[in-house]
């Protein structure tokens, strides 16, 4: 497991909206049993509601998926799906994101 990972979303409920989690905490926790996660949800199905600064956009293979960064989720990490995409070079998007959500900057 590794911050800035997306994981294929293993939930069959929510995996159409939503078919990637990507994991943001800071591996220096890798101990605890849950993890923070940003939902990433296909690009056209969320566009009418994204905003550029809070909901970057992530080219994955062809598939354009916006982080839903407004949603974010604790969850177990023995949850997560199999680790797909390393996203690490979007690090500072994906941080200026949750800094949006958290301080409206």
């Amino acid at each position: 497991m590794g911050q800035f990972h997306a994981y294929k979303n293993p939930n069959p409920t929510t995996r159409d909206r939503y078919p990637y989690l990507l994991d943001i905490q800071s591996d220096l926790l890798s101990g605890l049993r849950t993890t923070i996660v940003i939902p990433l949800s296909p690009a056209k199905t969320v566009a009418s509601i994204s905003m550029s600064r809070l909901n970057p956009v992530f080219n994955l293979d062809g598939e354009n998926l916006t982080a839903m960064t407004q949603d974010i989720a604790g969850v177990d990490r023995n949850q997560l799906g199999t680790q797909s995409y390393d996203l690490s070079s979007y690090r500072s998007d994906i941080i200026a994101a949750v800094d949006f959500v958290l301080s409206g900057i």
